[in-house]
């Protein structure tokens, strides 16, 4: 399910929300430190040495500012009436030996865990933000595909390869997306032709994103907490639909070897399209017609009750999870329905345990090679160690938007503020979202109230170390 993540800025830094979410570190009992003979092992790993030299071609990373576990480059170019796309991912399958002390810490954590304050990651630094991340300037091996596109943006062959690659600059989004709208790279404006037709191919396969804002607490001269909220900038969707395409060919390759691990999500029952209607309604931004993801894409992002309708269409993408099989399908319908077409995890393997599995499967298949014994012996544990570690990370992002929110709300305690109620909760109580500051809550309401009525309510108490609000109704 899409989280909300929140980073505190470098203002905040010694504020009592900081130390809050400090001591959050240690409550939710996820392993920070690795052992020496990790660190040691990640020091000193290398990965085959590939045949395949591509280094002469311009590959570029594209993430957020100041990250240095880099997953993925991309170098893009015109084919004929079409395009070819190479995306090369970190050869983590090559870097990490199966059976030794950094596969034991990646299994034991699943994922890479992000706080607001920093990050807990899923391989030692050395290995993950070093040897094996795509860094500018730097030969990598690089699990590479090429993609052939036509005019219209569909699919019409791939390959999987090792290679040596070697980046050539190291893009942020913000000024991506800021070169773009000058019009001054062209490899970037090639970006956004291909981004933007793979949104129409998802359109098309009825397919559905939800992109929720990123947030930052900023700690102000004034003393008082406030909340700085970043939509995601369209470079950055147009980067996933990358990712997505990717993902959509592993899981094609994995079908075909009848041996992997594919990302699934159901598709949204009734009952739960009825309720995201109502909620709609409520909020004043009714979906009347067509499919969800149509509506989700036509959102204006600059209207406020844009994000509590993302935050109510959140239940829409519950449920998601692995399954693997290995000599037969498994039953039913493979298709993930946010994606509109069966997914595997593949481009994030420094960051998240299960894509190591989906590219070593896919390399294998790719090469008409059987999949590695390491690989099928394991993949029954998969979707229980990658369930335990996202149920981690969803606490922690539960917690961590807790204490950002009781840090908001604590100038205002005693204060009355007004609020639109969201959804009815039962017990005469709320969900409710509080335009300024801009925080979503629980609060008592009175009978009667419905979806999208503005009620007004006094801030009594509030705990910044524990994340707890208490509001109570007013006349």
């Amino acid at each position: 399910m899409p989280q909300r993540r929140s980073h505190v800025s470098s203002s905040a830094a010694q504020s009592e929300l900081a130390e809050a979410l400090a001591a959050l570190r240690v409550e939710i009992e996820a392993p920070v430190e690795f052992p020496p003979e990790a660190i040691a092992e990640a020091q000193s790993a290398s990965a085959p040495a590939p045949e395949l030299d591509l280094r002469d071609v311009p590959f570029v990373t594209l993430d957020p500012l100041g990250s240095r576990d880099l997953d993925q480059a991309f170098h893009l170019e015109r084919a004929g009436a079409g395009y070819q796309v190479r995306y090369a991912i970190a050869d983590v399958p090559g870097f990490v030996d199966p059976g030794s002390a950094v596969d034991a810490q990646a299994r034991l954590r699943g994922q890479t865990l992000y706080l607001a304050d920093g990050n807990i990651p899923l391989h030692p630094r050395v290995l993950s933000e070093d040897r094996a991340s795509l860094l500018p300037d730097a030969e990598r091996p690089a699990l590479v595909w090429t993609f052939r596109l036509d005019a219209e943006g569909s699919r019409t062959d791939f390959r999987l390869e090792r290679a040596l690659v070697r980046s050539r600059s190291q893009l942020e989004y913000v000024a991506a997306q800021a070169s773009v709208d000058r019009g001054a790279d062209e490899h970037l404006a090639l970006l956004r032709e291909i981004g933007e037709l793979r949104r129409a191919q998802e359109a098309e396969r009825g397919g559905a994103s939800l992109n929720l804002p990123d947030e930052e607490v900023v700690l102000r001269d004034d003393g008082r907490y406030d909340i700085e909220r970043r939509h995601p900038l369209p470079i950055e969707d147009w980067n996933a639909q990358l990712s997505l395409m990717t993902g959509m060919a592993a899981a094609e390759l994995m079908i075909d070897a009848k041996v992997g691990v594919l990302r699934t999500m159901p598709q949204p029952d009734e009952s739960a399209f009825d309720r995201f209607r109502q909620q709609t309604r409520a909020l004043g931004r009714p979906w009347t017609t067509g499919r969800y993801g149509d509506y989700l894409r036509r959102l204006d992002k600059s209207d406020p009750l844009t994000l509590p309708v993302l935050e109510a269409a959140a239940s829409l993408f519950r449920g998601a999870g692995y399954v693997t099989f290995d000599g037969r399908l498994p039953d039913g319908d493979l298709t993930q329905a946010a994606i509109g077409a069966p997914y595997a995890h593949a481009t994030a393997p420094l960051r998240r345990l299960v894509d190591r599995w989906s590219l070593a499967i896919c390399l294998a298949e790719s090469l008409g090679e059987t999949a590695p014994e390491w690989a099928r012996a394991s993949l029954a544990e998969l979707p229980a160690l990658m369930q335990e570690s996202a149920q981690r990370a969803s606490r922690l992002d539960a917690e961590t938007i807790n204490r950002v929110e009781a840090a908001l709300l604590q100038p205002l305690v005693g204060h009355t503020i007004e609020a639109t109620v969201i959804e009815l909760r039962g017990d005469d109580r709320a969900a409710v979202q509080i335009a300024e500051p801009a925080v979503t809550s629980t609060a008592p309401v009175s009978g009667g109230v419905a979806p999208g009525a503005t009620v007004r309510l006094r801030v009594t108490a509030v705990d910044v170390s524990k994340g707890t609000v208490e509001l109570e109704a007013t006349a």
